[in-house]
């Protein structure tokens, strides 16, 4: 007889992770777990197929990555529907996740070559009679370490760029989402099937551990600060360099000026979207007193009007990670016995595994609602004398990812002053599925960056050449240095540097 799991709580039994619907608890799937010798080979197959994957050079993988991007647009619905049965996800949510992953593949495809490949640079003055030559070649393999809330989208800004950059990829899924990075690479393995450039690892967080310690060239790393720490404290046993990209408590600050019902419209959206389970959700709104009210009852008027439930069509689905709910609970009960109210929402509003959208105000800057990452559908909505007192709280927490500023004067400069990765301006989130953007945070939020330039260059290694092309001019770098020669470099070097411009 099967014993009784709690529905969507990953188990392991008899060697099989076992993943199941956070909602009705249907089994999705089972996936063996990787023992640390499993890992290990897995990671030795890496290192053999990461070499021949190199070896196409950036026109054979470019093809094989765009072959990856269309087989996946062709097979979205399937996609998507896993998507939804094993985290929850409404169809609406997962597709335009998917829709998402498949532009960043095919950016990091098309731009690997002209990132990464070897140019030309600009030579000293003092050494013109060489030409120097910059590259950035692959670092090997790397290990990704894949969160829930969004198991194609945000696993896939690191994989995808790993492996446009020549890289094989070691990855293990989030153990709340098995199938669904199963499926990827079951996926890859019919575009590629010469050699395992992509290997998916299954078990709980001692799988990551082991994988931190395993051997790879760099871990990227997407979760909570609390365990990205943990990552970084194991890889530093090896000096393993981390890419991290963990929590948030991004803010929307809405100025005098702005519109108000785009910006209700974003900001529900923005909070709301995914079960609010997303690490650059907007959790904080700091309002302008003169438009307070106004915009307060617009985004009430649209939060009352979203639909909860298991539906594929509906809204908001379940809390994908059961546990997460007491932590939604711990902050809504915080924030109203701290002198804060609901205006829509609240304490019943949580009701395992849905929790209803919940807006929050009068709620003080040092509650939990405020400064620790709910991962909910909840907003503290807060008024403020300006967009400059905004700013100032909105700098206020240790995080540092993204953020969104509404007004429609001044809006890039008061971007420019919040201390994050990433802010939109009068839109929500739009950053994340803009390829050509690096993605990432600062302080508690992270470091590295995926996604954009920087982010294909965040798996690979820079490698600088130097060749002569001539006799040398001014003998600086050579024990053969005359009193003339010395005094030639000291003219010419004060005939360039010498006076300030």
């Amino acid at each position: 007889m099967t014993a009784t799991r709690t529905p969507g709580v990953p188990a392991v039994d008899e060697g099989s992770l076992i993943s199941t619907n956070p909602a009705g608890g249907e089994e999705v799937g089972r996936f063996p777990v990787a023992s640390p010798d499993h890992l290990t080979a897995a990671v030795a197959r890496a290192r053999d197929a990461a070499a021949w994957w190199a070896g196409l050079e950036f026109a054979g993988r470019r093809r094989r990555l765009l072959a990856y991007r269309s087989l996946l647009v062709n097979r979205i619905d399937e996609l998507t529907e896993l998507m939804r049965r094993e985290g929850g996800k409404p169809t609406a949510d997962a597709l335009v996740e998917a829709v998402a992953a498949v532009d960043h593949i095919a950016w990091a495809a098309q731009h690997a070559r002209k990132v990464l490949g070897r140019r030309r640079v600009s030579s000293s003055l003092l050494l013109k009679e060489h030409t120097s030559y910059l590259e950035y070649l692959p670092l090997g393999v790397v290990g990704v370490i894949g969160p829930w809330n969004y198991p194609v989208l945000t696993p896939m800004g690191s994989i995808a760029y790993a492996l446009a950059a020549g890289n094989a990829v070691v990855f293990k899924p989030s153990e709340y989402t098995p199938a669904v990075g199963q499926w990827l690479a079951d996926r890859f393995a019919e575009v590629v099937p010469e050699s395992p450039v992509l290997q998916v690892v299954h078990g709980m967080g001692d799988v990551g551990a082991t994988l931190c310690r395993s051997g790879v060239d760099k871990i990227a790393f997407t979760g909570s600060t609390a365990t990205g720490k943990k990552v970084m404290a194991a890889a530093a046993e090896s000096l393993t360099p981390v890419l991290l990209e963990c929590g948030g408590k991004d803010s929307m600050i809405v100025a005098a000026d702005a519109d108000l019902d785009a910006a209700a419209s974003a900001c529900v959206w923005g909070g709301l979207t995914n079960a609010g389970q997303t690490c650059v959700g907007i959790e904080r709104v700091y309002v302008a007193d003169a438009v307070y009210d106004d915009f307060l009852g617009r985004v009430v008027s649209r939060a009352a009007k979203l639909q909860v439930g298991a539906d594929a069509t509906a809204d908001i689905g379940p809390i994908t990670m059961p546990s997460q709910i007491d932590v939604i609970r711990r902050h809504i009960e915080d924030a109203l016995s701290r002198g804060g109210r609901a205006v829509l929402g609240g304490a019943e509003a949580v009701r395992p595994p849905f929790v209803s959208p919940t807006i929050l105000v009068d709620v003080p800057e040092d509650a939990a609602a405020v400064q620790e990452e709910t991962f909910g559908p909840t907003l503290t909505v807060t008024r403020v004398r300006d967009a400059d007192e905004a700013v100032r709280l909105t700098n206020g927490t240790g995080y540092g990812l993204g953020g969104a500023v509404f007004a429609k004067s001044g809006g890039v400069d008061l971007a420019r002053r919040i201390r994050s990765g990433m802010t939109s301006v009068n839109s929500a989130l739009t950053f994340a599925g803009m390829p050509s953007l690096p993605f990432g945070g600062v302080g508690g939020s992270g470091f590295g960056r995926i996604h954009g330039e920087d982010g294909l260059r965040e798996f690979t290694r820079p490698k600088a050449i130097v060749k002569r092309r001539g006799p040398t001019v001014l003998a600086a770098m050579t024990f053969n240095r005359t009193e003339k020669s010395m005094a030639q470099i000291v003219k010419v070097v004060r005939l360039v540097h010498g006076r300030s411009h």
